[in-house]
C-alpha cells in the first residue's frame, strides 16, 4: 500500500523504521510536527521522525495544525491508500480523515479502552498496572475511540519507569502497525468497536504532575517517579531550587539506616545512601539531578551539598 506516517518523537521512529522496511508497503510522505529552537545556540530542531524521513529521501510536511492551507492538497497528491499515526502530537481533522481508501490506523500505546489520551503508559505505571500493551484502531473523530484492528500485551516489572515500557512497546507495536497494515490490505481485519468495560483516561503530563509528594505512601510515590521517568522528570524542591530525583527504593523497616522512621520528605544520609521518609516507610534514593548540573548518585549529591539527617525537601 502508498502509506503517509504521521509521528514526531523518537518512540515513533521504529514504527516509521518498519514500514520502510516492509515490503509490501511505500511510504509516499512524512507528517510531523514544526521543527523546534534549542540550546543555547538557538539550533533549530528536526524531529526524530522527520529525521529518519530526511535520510530515506522522503517528502516531510511539518505544519502548525493540519487544517493550515496546502495540507489537504500535499496529501491528496500523495494518493495513499492507508495513513498510518504514531505519537504525531495533533489532532487530524474530520476532513482529512476519509481522504486515505483505508482511513487514518493508529498505534496507540495501551490495550484499549484502558487509558484513552497522550500518556497511557505513564499513566498506567502510576496507577499501578501490572499489564499495559498497543492497539492499532481506525482513527475516528472521538479521542481515541474507534474500532481495534490488532493488540498486543506488555508487562509492567515493579522497576520499570515510563521510558522502559515504551521503549519495549515501540518495538512490538511497530511489527503490530506493519501486521495491521498487511491484513487490511489483504482484507483478513475487520476492526471490532471498543466497548465500555475498563475505560479510562490519561491526559497529557505536565512538569507540575511530577512533582513528588512525600505525604503519599512509599508504593505511590515508587510508582508516580517511575510514571514520570524520563518524562517530565520527577521533582523535588531543597531550599526552593528545582531537584530531579531518579527511580526510588521503598524500604522495609529493618532495611532503614534509623531505627525512628523519618516524617514525610525528611532525608536520612549516610555515606553510602540517602533515604526520604513518606507516609509510611521511607525510600531510597538512587541518583539525583541538581539545577544546572548532571545526575549523580544520591550519596555524592548528599555529600557535595553537605547535607545532613534532618534536612527536608519538599
Amino acid at each position: 500500500m502508498r502509506v503517509v506516517f504521521a509521528g514526531t518523537p523518537q518512540v515513533a521512529v521504529p514504527s516509521l523504521q518498519a514500514l520502510l522496511d516492509a515490503p509490501r508497503h511505500e511510504v509516499v510522505g512524512v507528517i510531523s510536527r514544526p521543527d523546534t529552537v534549542a540550546g543555547r545556540g538557538r539550533k533549530v530542531v528536526r524531529s526524530p521522525v522527520a529525521s529518519l524521513a530526511d535520510e530515506h529521501g522522503i517528502e516531510v510536511i511539518a505544519p502548525r495544525r493540519l487544517t493550515d492551507p496546502g495540507v489537504l492538497d500535499r496529501l491528496r497528491s500523495w494518493h495513499p491508500d492507508c495513513a498510518a499515526v504514531v505519537a504525531y502530537g495533533g489532532l487530524v481533522p474530520v476532513g482529512l480523515l476519509e481522504l486515505p481508501t483505508h482511513g487514518w490506523v493508529n498505534l496507540h500505546f495501551s490495550v484499549l479502552p484502558a487509558w484513552r489520551g497522550a500518556a497511557p503508559v505513564q499513566h498506567a505505571i502510576a496507577a499501578g498496572d501490572d499489564v499495559t500493551g498497543a492497539s492499532t484502531f481506525l482513527l475516528e473523530e472521538g479521542l481515541d475511540t474507534g474500532p481495534v484492528y490488532g493488540v498486543i500485551t506488555e508487562t509492567i516489572a515493579p522497576t520499570d519507569t515510563s521510558g522502559d515500557v515504551l521503549g519495549r512497546l515501540a518495538k512490538s507495536g511497530a511489527q503490530l502497525l506493519v501486521s495491521t497494515l498487511d491484513g487490511i490490505e489483504d482484507g483478513a481485519l475487520t476492526p471490532v468497536a471498543q466497548t465500555s468495560a475498563g475505560l479510562s483516561h490519561a491526559p497529557k503530563v505536565d512538569v507540575d504532575d511530577a512533582r513528588i509528594r512525600w505525604d503519599l505512601p512509599a508504593h505511590i510515590v515508587d510508582r508516580r517517579v517511575r510514571a514520570h521517568t524520563p518524562a517530565p522528570g520527577a521533582w523535588t524542591t531543597l531550599d526552593d531550587a528545582r531537584i530531579k530525583i531518579g527511580p526510588v527504593t521503598p524500604l522495609d523497616t529493618t532495611d532503614s539506616d534509623t531505627a525512628e522512621k523519618p516524617s514525610p520528605g525528611t532525608l536520612v544520609v549516610t555515606k553510602r545512601t540517602v533515604d526520604v521518609g513518606t507516609a509510611t516507610v521511607p525510600v531510597r534514593l538512587s541518583w539525583v539531578q541538581p539545577p544546572g548540573k548532571k545526575a549523580m548518585p544520591a550519596a555524592d549529591w548528599a555529600r557535595g551539598a553537605r547535607l545532613t539527617d534532618g534536612t527536608v525537601v519538599e
